[in-house]
This record gives C-alpha cells, structure tokens and sequence, in this order.
C-alpha cells in the first residue's frame, strides 16, 4: 500500500494532477483489466467442457454475473466521488431523460424480457410480418434469424434482424415454441370420389406414423402439456394424427392433421409427399387429379427373369 501511495504521489508531482484522481483513475484500470483477464479465463474454461447451446447459456449467466461485481467493485471505487457526482446529474437529469428515453425504454424491457421470457434464445417468433429464430437477447435489443414468410413453414434465409427490446410493447410478439415446442400442422390429400375410402386412409395413416420425426412427438408433446398446465391452462384432446374427411363436388378431402417441430416443418412435409407420391404410384393411394384420361403407369416391381 505504501508504495502504491508512494506511485500516485511521484505521478501527481509529474503531472499536477490530484492524488484521488489519479488514484481513483489507476484503480478503474487495474478492476476492468482484472475482470477483463477473469471474463477470458471462464470463456476458456467453457469452450473446453462444454459446446453449442449448452456453452451459450453458461457463459451468458456467467458473464452477467461477473458484470454485476464488476459495478460493485467500481461503485466501491468511485464511493467518495459519487456524492459531488450526484449535484451535476440533479442537473443535466432531465436533459438526459429526455434524450436518452428510448435507451431507457429498451434496457427497462430488456429486464422485463429476462424476467417475465415471452420468449428465449432459440424460440420461433413472429414480430409483425417477420418471422425467425432468436438468436440473442442483449440488454437493448434482440436478434432473430429470419425463416421465409413465403410457406407457412419457411427455411432461414440467412438475414439477422435486430428489434429493439421496446418492440414487445408497442407490437404483439407471437411465440411459436411458447409453453411447448410442438405445432399442428395439416396436410390436404384429395382423392376420387369413387375410390376405396377407408383403404386410402389407412395408407396415409400408415405414411404418417413411418416417421419417426411425427410417430414419437404425441407422447413428449402430453409430458410437455403436463408441465405447461401447471402455470397455463391449455387443453388438447387428441396428440396422435387424425384424417378429417370432406365431401367436394367432384372429390373427397383427406386432411391429415398431426404434430410436428416447428423448425422441421418443410423436411416433414416434403418426406410425406414423397412418400405420398410412391404410394400413388405402385397404386396403394387413389389421388385425384381432375383429369379423366390422367393415369400413371404402375410401377412393377417385380424382378425380370
């Protein structure tokens, strides 16, 4: 302690600056340096232990964590400054208000976000007409990776989207994993009108439930419904695929309802076409198609002698 009084001395005959400050000054610098090297270290250590979301969240509450003592350790620094400190912001308060209302608004929001989570990292949200994965929630803003609004189930199209964190104020944000990661989705089939109804059923029945991304979701979309209920009252009165059937005109709707993860979505839909598609094909569905004369030729599969 001596020397370092000694230090702030020879610097304050050097410079003619006063001893508090410069002391004051060289103790900012060595906190934020000290904190600087621990925020390195426990990155260093989370990389090695741990990967993708996992290391995400633990740096994150790790780094908010040494940001608070790092304050701490600077308010306690700064103590006998802040009381003259206190008169001037009395002053320039107002200006400052008024000037800085929306960064206010945001921070204030952004502690709302973190406390009430209308939404997390990694949710599919929906703000407006933009729609996207959350990707970061920072103490002003947050970001999301957009997905296509041109299909119901877009892909990402690779564009990060910044809102300010006030936007959840002032725009309805919907929340697609909100309570449970799982969405409805349906899918429309049409057949003849004459064809063998309760066989075409079946097939689709059995299209459905050969996707093990579809088959295991019923059971882990009830686990997940058992634990939202505890806060929220939700109900659903069937979890496994059902076809609902509609007479048209001229053919019959086969719509096909069951769940699916939302982020999925066009993978599943293009796997059951496809396999639609075969069914159609060896002649196990019976599509309509509208035209009269419109056939396919049944693929044989038996081997050539």
């Amino acid at each position: 302690m001596k020397m370092f009084d000694s230090f702030i001395e020879y610097l304050s005959n050097i410079t003619t600056i006063d001893k508090g400050i410069l002391s004051v000054v060289i103790l900012t610098i060595v906190v934020l340096a000290i904190f600087s090297f621990i925020k390195y270290i426990s990155n260093f250590f989370v990389k090695k232990k741990l990967s993708g979301r996992g290391e995400y969240i633990v740096n994150q509450s790790i780094r908010v964590f040494i940001n608070i003592i790092e304050i701490l350790a600077l308010l306690s620094v700064w103590s006998d400054y802040l009381k003259s400190f206190m008169t001037l912001i009395s002053v320039v308060s107002a200006a400052m208000t008024i000037a800085l209302r929306e960064m206010i608004l945001n921070f204030f929001c952004g502690i709302y976000i973190k406390v009430k989570r209308p939404f997390r990292v990694e949710d599919r949200i929906q703000v407006g007409d933009i729609k996207g994965d959350v990707m970061n929630i920072s103490a002003l803003d947050f970001e999301i990776l957009e997905v296509s609004t041109k299909e119901e189930n877009g892909q990402s199209t690779g564009i990060v989207v910044s809102f300010p964190n006030s936007i959840v104020l002032s725009q309805s944000v919907k929340n697609i994993n909100k309570g449970f990661k799982y969405i409805w989705n349906e899918l429309t089939v049409e057949v003849d009108l004459d064809c063998d109804l309760p066989k075409n059923k079946q097939e689709l029945y059995k299209i459905i439930n050969s996707l093990e991304t579809v088959k295991n979701i019923p059971v882990k979309m009830k686990k997940q419904l058992d634990e939202t209920n505890i806060q929220n009252r939700v109900y659903f009165n069937q979890f496994e695929p059902i076809i609902y059937t509609k007479l048209c005109r001229d053919h019959i709707e086969l719509t096909v309802r069951y769940l699916m993860h939302p982020k999925k979505a066009r993978y599943v839909e293009s796997t059951i076409w496809n396999k639609i598609y075969t069914s159609f094909r060896e002649g196990r569905l019976n599509i309509y198609t509208g035209l009269e004369d419109f056939k396919f030729t049944k693929t044989n599969n038996k081997k050539e002698s």
